[in-house]
Order: C-alpha cells, then sequence, then structure tokens
C-alpha cells in the first residue's frame, strides 16, 4: 500500500456553509486560519452540500472564485466531503445524515456533481477523493433488494466517474466511509458487500472501471468505536483488493471502568446532544454490543451490563 505525500486535508464539514459566500468565509475564516496556526501547508478538505453543487452548476463561473480563493491562500484541495448531502448543522441531523441513501439517484446524481467540480480544482497531477455514506442506516434500510440497488448505482457511479477521467484527465475516486449502525459499518460487512459488487459486474470492462473508481474511506473513529484492530482491518482490506481512497484521522470517546468512574459518566453525560448521533458501544467477550444514540439518562443510570463493561466507545469526534 502506498502512503500520499500530499498534505492533510483539513475537513470543512465542521463549519456551517449552506450557501456559496458561506464556503468562501469557511475557506477564508477557518481553513487558511488553520494552515496560519499549524505553521504547515495543509489542504482545504471541502464540503459542498447539494444546495452549493447545484449553486455552482448553475454558475460555472463560481469555480473561479473558489480557484483564486484558494491560490490567495495557498491551499490545494484534492478531496471533497459529498456525505452530508443537506443542512449538516441543522437543529436535528442524527440519521438523517444517512438520507439520501444509494438506492436514491439523487446520492449518485449529487455524487457526480461534487466529482465535476473536485476535477476543476484538482492540481495537476494529483488524483482526487469524494467520500461518501455507507449505503444508509441500517434502521432505514431494511427492505428486500436494497444492497442489490446500491450496487447498480454505484456502478453507474463508477462509470460516470470513468467519463470523467475520458472528458478531463482527471481521477476521481469514490470512498464509502463505514460509520457505525450503518448498512456497512465492520470490515467484515465491507469485504462482504464488495463480493456482490464485484459479482454484479457483468463484463470485465465494467469490473476494471469499477475497481479504478470504487473504494472506502477509512474512519479512524468509527472503527475503533466498534472495537475493530485498526491494523487487521487494514490488512484485511488489503487482502481482499479493496482500495483505501481516503483516510479520516479522527479521533473518538473512550470510557474506562464506569462502574468505578462516575467523574468520567458525569462528565460524558455533557456529551450528548440532540443534533448529532453518538452511536455508544462496549464490548462483549468477543462481540459488541452498542446503542444507536448515547443520552445523559442512560450515562447517569446504565443498565447493569454496561455499568460493569471494561469501557464504552462512543462515536463522537473530539481533537
Amino acid at each position: 500500500m502506498s502512503i500520499s505525500t500530499l498534505p492533510l486535508s483539513y475537513c470543512g464539514n465542521v463549519h456551517p456553509a449552506n450557501t456559496f459566500s458561506e464556503l468562501i468565509q469557511v475557506l477564508q475564516s477557518k481553513t487558511a486560519l488553520v494552515q496560519q496556526k499549524t505553521g504547515s501547508k495543509i489542504a482545504a478538505g471541502l464540503w459542498l452540500p447539494d444546495a452549493i453543487t447545484r449553486e455552482i452548476e448553475s454558475k460555472p463561473q463560481l469555480l473561479n472564485e473558489i480557484q483564486s480563493t484558494l491560490q490567495q491562500h495557498d491551499l490545494i484541495c484534492y478531496t471533497l466531503n459529498a456525505f452530508p448531502f443537506g443542512n449538516f448543522h441543522s437543529e436535528r441531523v442524527k440519521e438523517q445524515v444517512y438520507l439520501p441513501d444509494w438506492t436514491n439517484p439523487d446520492r449518485r446524481d449529487y455524487t457526480i456533481r461534487c466529482a465535476r467540480i473536485l476535477a476543476t480544482l484538482l492540481p495537476e497531477g494529483v488524483e482526487g477523493s469524494v467520500s461518501t455514506v455507507p449505503l444508509g442506516f441500517k434502521d432505514l434500510s431494511g427492505r428486500e433488494g436494497f444492497l442489490e440497488e446500491c450496487c447498480d448505482q454505484l456502478i453507474e457511479t463508477a462509470r460516470l466517474l470513468d467519463e470523467i477521467h475520458d472528458d478531463t484527465g482527471r481521477i476521481i475516486r469514490l470512498a464509502i466511509e463505514p460509520e457505525p449502525l450503518c448498512v456497512l459499518e465492520t470490515t467484515a460487512e465491507v469485504v462482504d458487500f464488495f463480493v456482490m459488487l464485484r459479482e454484479r459486474m457483468n463484463s470485465q470492462e465494467v469490473a476494471e472501471i469499477v475497481e479504478r473508481h470504487l473504494g472506502v474511506c477509512y474512519d479512524v473513529c468509527h472503527q475503533s468505536v466498534e472495537f475493530e484492530d485498526v491494523a487487521a482491518s487494514i490488512r484485511t482490506l488489503q487482502e481482499h483488493d479493496i482500495r483505501i481512497n481516503k483516510v479520516h484521522i479522527t479521533c473518538a470517546i473512550e470510557l474506562q471502568n464506569p462502574a468505578t468512574n462516575e467523574a468520567g459518566r458525569t462528565f460524558l453525560a455533557d456529551f450528548a446532544e440532540p443534533r448529532y448521533l453518538h452511536q455508544t458501544f462496549r464490548a462483549q467477550s468477543d462481540k459488541t454490543e452498542s446503542i444507536t444514540d448515547l443520552t445523559a439518562d442512560f450515562v447517569k443510570n446504565p443498565p447493569a451490563d454496561w455499568f460493569n463493561a471494561p469501557c464504552w466507545r462512543i462515536h463522537f469526534h473530539v481533537p
């Protein structure tokens, strides 16, 4: 596995940007400031919600403003976050962040708009990546044929990404991001899905296109919350020829010894909040147990098996 020598990318979805002007403000006042404070070169990891991609599509000249803003602050852009489709900073996001899922053509079309934008922003000789939802949220994706429909939409997306390559010479790779309690959350589920995906390819040409453009976004926080061994997980992906097209270097929260750590539980209770989903896991012998979302009441009054667990891990991105 080769490691990119590009500068680390600062993901902009931590800042609200639901209009084009807000996007430019984030680049100028947030991303550029991070580069200034760190004293080392970074890249801009843009989050473009659907509304902004449509605005840029209708006014292509807006791309010139993004490019000039990047140049003005000595920033490059080689990756986009196309996971949150809508307003990622509304009062309640929770499980809605996984919609539309990958059975919905709107997800495909949005992703391709992002890829076309990135193809324009990419520096010469640099490959790009676009991260996306892990098909959907398990509780919202149980209907028959769901996985097969996702496969078909992703194969079509790979074909469209290949067209972008033909038109622009730029390679944009899609990075499916496993996440706790989603359709793809564990490494084993990712492997099984790629087996299914490959079985639905109807020609060698399609297979080559899919292998060139589709892979995963490996989020260290997500897989750690699942109590996976990160090194073993990455080896498994390599053994099954599943590309890692993007890596999120992120941290989760771990609460050790909850039964004797009242101060820790009290502190953790303050992290329960109404906007984002905070899937919570505990290890149980050779398997894990989870709850969909952390609440203050659960932290203060956990069931006995959770109270006596060695530790909890919570999907809560922290510095």
